[in-house]
């Protein structure tokens, strides 16, 4: 993440559902952390994802990383960091750091490809690039 672009912060308690036989996180549970920590980005912007799915158009995950630092426990508070880094018609990439306290757990991105119900790829509707690019500028 950078100094220029805006960053959305949300909070999330690791469940015991989270966790595996050692208590230790999941590594695909991070995905779905990523995947709150953008819901609650596009949601500070008035721009939910059930909106735009009542709209008939869907943003699936088209591309993931994730760099794990250091492992999260079960009961840990974490801090979701959610940042748009790119936005075209077609498409978005946002990135996420995920932090106990001070302390770096995982980082990485996920890009998103917008398609209409049938599966066709399309363009974004215009109030939600204007609002997705507003924060990459």
């Amino acid at each position: 993440m950078s100094l220029n672009q805006q960053v959305h912060t949300a909070t999330i308690r690791v469940l015991y559902g989270d966790t595996d036989a050692g208590g230790i996180v999941y590594n695909g549970t991070y995905l779905r952390f990523f995947e709150f920590g953008r819901g609650e980005l596009m949601r500070s912007l008035d721009l939910s994802y059930k909106n735009l799915e009542q709209l008939g158009f869907l943003l699936p995950v088209i591309e993931s990383y994730v760099r794990y630092k250091s492992p999260a426990y079960y009961d840990d508070l974490l801090i979701i960091k959610t940042c748009l880094s790119e936005v075209t018609r077609k498409s978005c990439r946002f990135h996420c750091h995920i932090y106990r306290d001070e302390t770096l757990i995982a980082k990485g991105f996920t890009k998103h490809a917008c398609i209409i119900r049938s599966g066709s790829l399309t363009n974004l509707p215009d109030d939600y690039l204007s609002g997705m690019q507003a924060l990459t500028e």
